[in-house]
């Protein structure tokens, strides 16, 4: 019931933002002959209007019609493209902070650039975020005419530029660059040494691209900016050939169930009695364990968890699937739902480095985390978001309580025709690769071009493989050919072209039916053309229709994904801008959705009712299975992204507080009086310290202190003066004595070596130590993080039990902090002073 009415509030929220956007658009339709009069200059001083009208408190509201106007007009001219209005109206979703679903060839693209001019009017800088640097440099190219005939900077910040680069780009009117780069460098801004090195200024709207694969997808996977510690490579090998010779001997013997449980959900590995056994004979034999000594001691507890890495390495994570082998010989990760290759990401915990030790690959050292942060918080610093998808709706509920976005699906420019067939359900997964290839001669004979999808790389082989082995020509896209995605998906409209695709997420290219029109737009915008390209418009408008004419673009889809949107990513690269097409997955009870979260047994009874191999069935009852599997995935992910944000809002606290101390220190010149009270809360901290235990003798006391100060600070008191303290005030008086001794001493130094170096010595100390302290805290959130859960065997809630732990973690590094800065600072104040 309360599900029931989340979905009918949601709705007709988003019916009442549509219907509002829907009256701006009449707005902005009926400037259009007035701002078809203005000459070119009087087009681009619109924009210097404009931003005088933000100066003087105008509203990016109340000129939205009229920027948005100018845009389409500006659009016109350096394009020769027209606005429609479906994109007009995605355009005002967009300023209205949501996220707006726009079918796949709607024209995203140039839908963006009405907000991003009209939200950088304001002069405080837009960030347009994509999936990759392909795409950002893409859109820069196409969209930078348009903007600087506006008389707006455009910037591109990519990964591999200089600080300078990187700072001009950020200090342009519109930015564009990857989710990950916008990221990394809000990181590395608060790990810099001088305020001449941040690159950012303060994060105004970012509109991102693909949103949901970067706000969903990316989100399960924190930002995290690390260093290399020790080398454990030799141990890595050890282990590692210790555990490729068991797993060869349980391959044999078909025995996993006898040595270990597999949680193929979670991607984890739970030792029986007899694989622990047996392993700790195995490293008995190789003298990695000591006679009489368990694995589960505390001496050998790395053992263990080096064997569980090793195994999970060799029976979990699979070459083609999960990674791939570069050519320089590096693992790199594949993304799981655009099939790319992430170059720079590992996994952690040394997982990265036991495939690297399974793969025979240089082993690169494990690393220590130097600053994090999830994407759900660094999106949420900015202080207006939106996003643009052709899948989102199936999130709308996460975007709107993580995120607080609304998501408005935005009318197609023409109606949708595409056929979306029945899933066809095979007993294996034989029979569904056969089945797969006879609908792919079939469609060929019909010169109906198609485009097949894989969720593995593995999958895409296989299936090439025996297109290759009948003489089928055909394309593969996938993480190992991704650079020459551009143009294998151009050509996937050709009649009769057949494309392998890796999950299509965040492609940024169209599927034209016939084929790539680009050469035919330079002929349309050409009135000198020749022959030879009146003959190639010719071939491309009957290669146009003969598609048309075959039924369009088909889909095929090898398998479905464990998220219905991704599967939807899919089908929409077909019946574009009302274009003819059809889409159809083949499954089979093999696959690992079916497998995983499929009911238990669901093979047996389809042959029990007689289904045979190379028989499919079309039923309601097994596409429910397999949309409850998916519901159940989702779920799960959603649980466990959930759960990332809610332990990080906890550091998150923590991060800004350290965050902020950190630019105070780097943008203010003098922070003596911060190091007076620093120092009085330390000495007075340690006093208390010192005095804790009782002593006999006021003397001893004083002889105490006197020592523990000469040691710890370099501060010697004079015990003349401690002598005729009085009693009654004792802590008081001596932190006053020893406050007073540090001043002066402090005062006399700053004189002698000069105000401003003693204030670089002051920073750098400080500095340096709240980095070292973060660093180590960081550590230690993370190994709190990683046992906590066992707590709720104590009947106590983890969740409160983290947040209560790591305050308490926070309070005693903050102290740690202050004192180890004025130990290091006293010992340059007193060095040679007595």
């Amino acid at each position: 019931m309360l599900i029931h009415w989340c979905k009918k509030k949601i709705i007709s929220s988003n019916k009442y933002i549509l219907e509002k956007a829907k009256k701006q658009v009449k707005k902005i339709n009926s400037m259009e002959s007035v701002l078809e009069k203005l000459s070119d200059i009087q087009l681009i001083k619109q924009t210097e209007k404009f931003k005088l009208l933000i100066k003087n408190g105008n509203s990016l509201e109340s000129i939205l019609p009229e920027a948005f106007a100018t845009v389409r007009e500006a659009s016109k001219r350096v394009f020769g493209m027209r606005h429609f209005d479906v994109q007009l109206l995605g355009g005002i979703i967009l300023h209205y902070n949501c996220i707006a679903e726009m079918k796949t060839g709607e024209g995203k693209t140039l839908t963006s650039t009405l907000p991003v001019y009209l939200n950088s009017l304001s002069g405080k800088g837009v960030h347009v975020v994509t999936m990759n640097d392909y795409l950002s440099a893409r859109d820069v190219k196409t969209n930078k005419p348009l903007f600087e005939f506006l008389g707006l900077t455009v910037g591109l910040n990519l990964s591999n530029i200089s600080s300078n680069s990187k700072r001009k780009a950020y200090f342009s009117d519109i930015t564009y660059g990857t989710n990950n780069e916008f990221g990394f460098d809000y990181l590395r801004d608060n790990m810099v040494l001088s305020k001449k090195n941040f690159v950012q200024r303060k994060l105004n709207y970012a509109l991102i691209d693909e949103v949901d694969s970067i706000l969903i997808d990316e989100a399960r996977t924190p930002l995290v900016i690390s260093g290399d510690i020790e080398n454990k490579s030799d141990l890595y090998l050890k282990i590692n050939n210790i555990i490729f010779d068991l797993v060869q001997k349980i391959k044999k013997k078909c025995k996993k169930k006898y040595y270990f449980v597999i949680d193929e959900k979670q991607k984890q590995i739970y030792l029986t009695e007899k694989g622990l056994n047996i392993i700790e004979k195995l490293l008995l034999d190789k003298k990695l364990l000591k006679k009489n000594e368990s694995l589960y001691s505390l001496n050998n507890i790395i053992l263990l968890y080096h064997s569980i890495l090793s195994l999970r390495a060799h029976i979990l994570f699979f070459k083609n699937i999960d990674y791939i082998i570069s050519e320089k010989k590096e693992i790199l990760i594949i993304d799981e739902h655009t099939g790319r290759s992430m170059v720079g990401r590992k996994w952690s915990d040394g997982l990265h480095q036991a495939i690297e030790a399974k793969e025979r690959v240089k082993i690169h050292n494990e690393s220590q985390t130097l600053a994090t942060t999830t994407f759900q918080n660094y999106f949420r610093l900015y202080s207006k978001l939106s996003g643009m998808t052709g899948t989102a709706v199936t999130e709308s509920f996460e975007f709107k309580s993580i995120y607080n976005l609304d998501t408005v699906k935005i009318p197609t420019n023409k109606p949708m025709i595409r056929k979306d067939l029945t899933d066809l359900v095979y007993l294996t997964e034989k029979d569904k690769i056969a089945a797969i290839i006879q609908d792919i001669q079939y469609r060929i004979k019909k010169k109906q071009p198609v485009l097949v999808g894989t969720i593995s790389i593995a999958n895409s082989e296989i299936i090439s493989q025996k297109l290759s082995s009948i003489g089928i020509k055909h394309n593969v896209l996938n993480a190992k050919f991704h650079s020459q995605e551009a143009k294998i998906i151009s050509d996937a409209g050709k009649p009769g072209s057949v494309t392998i695709a890796t999950n299509m997420a965040g492609r940024g290219t169209d599927i034209v039916l016939g084929g790539s029109f680009s050469k035919y737009k330079s002929i349309q915008n050409n009135c000198n053309t020749d022959l030879n390209s009146l003959y190639l418009k010719k071939k491309w408008e009957k290669n146009n229709n003969l598609v048309i004419s075959s039924g369009g673009l088909h889909i095929i889809g090898t398998e479905r994904h464990e998220s219905r949107r991704i599967d939807n990513q899919l089908r929409g690269r077909s019946g574009r801008q009302g274009d003819p097409g059809s889409s159809r997955f083949y499954l089979s009870l093999d696959d690992s959705l079916m497998r995983i979260f499929a009911p238990n047994g669901i093979k047996n009874i389809l042959k029990k009712f007689g289904m045979k191999n190379k028989d499919s069935i079309e039923h309601p009852w097994v596409n429910n299975v397999i949309e409850n599997a998916q519901r159940s995935v989702e779920n799960r992910n959603f649980e466990i992204r959930k759960q990332l944000l809610e332990y990080d809002d906890v550091i998150d606290k923590q991060r800004f507080v350290i965050y902020q101390q950190r630019k105070f220190l780097l943008y203010n010149k003098n922070i003596s009086y911060v190091i007076k009270n620093i120092a009085k809360d330390v000495f007075e901290y340690n006093i208390k310290k010192y005095t804790n235990k009782k002593y006999n003798k006021n003397y001893n006391i004083i002889r105490y202190i006197q020592r523990r100060f000469e040691i710890d600070f370099n501060i010697k008191i004079n015990i003349v003066y401690v002598n005729s303290v009085n009693k009654k005030n004792f802590e008081k008086k001596i932190i006053d004595l020893i406050y007073n001794i540090f001043i002066k001493s402090y005062c006399i130094k700053k004189r002698k070596i000069g105000k401003k170096f003693m204030e670089k010595i002051e920073k750098s100390i400080m500095i340096n130590k709240l980095d070292f302290f973060w660093r180590d805290h960081l550590d230690s959130m993370d190994y709190l993080r990683q046992g906590i859960h066992l707590r709720c065997y104590a009947q106590k809630n983890p969740k409160q039990e983290y947040q209560n732990e790591s305050f308490k973690m926070f309070i005693s590094m903050i102290t740690c902090l202050k004192n180890e800065f004025i130990k290091k600072l006293c010992f340059f104040i007193f060095k040679n002073e007595y």
